[in-house]
């Protein structure tokens, strides 16, 4: 008897000191896991800001350069119309010192004609 219950107490000594051996694993296995997870999430959420980060700096950087693009655009515009405003002037101003020109030798021409004939007829009015 007393043997059968030392027996017994030596089963359940081993058996709760194996329970407490196999639970010290477990729960120090489950400590290191829930641990891991939570420095996963903490990088994968330290990865996400960092990424966005980048991503903000990108489109602002892209923004910045589309502004200059198009601010560069409208300074070649304005002064490609400036340009041909310019030629315009010139162009009209070529054409009306042609027409003065003009005028000016048919002006000359018709006075040259003039003082031909009339000279011509003096000459017919001499000899007559």
């Amino acid at each position: 008897m007393i043997h059968d219950s030392n027996l017994s107490r030596f089963k359940s000594e081993i058996q709760s000191t194996q329970e407490h051996q196999f639970s010290l694993p477990q729960r120090d296995t489950e400590k290191l896991r829930t641990e891991l997870q939570r420095e996963t999430e903490k990088i994968r959420t330290e990865l996400r800001y960092e990424i966005d980060k980048m991503t903000a700096g990108l489109r602002l950087d892209l923004n910045l350069e589309r502004g200059r693009t198009r601010d560069e655009l409208a300074d070649q515009k304005a002064e490609t119309a400036n340009l041909n405003n310019k030629l315009d002037q010139v162009s009209h101003a070529m054409r009306a010192q042609l027409e003065a020109a003009k005028y000016d030798v048919i002006k000359y021409c018709i006075g040259t004609l003039v003082s031909i004939s009339a000279v011509g007829l003096a000459v017919i009015r001499i000899l007559m």
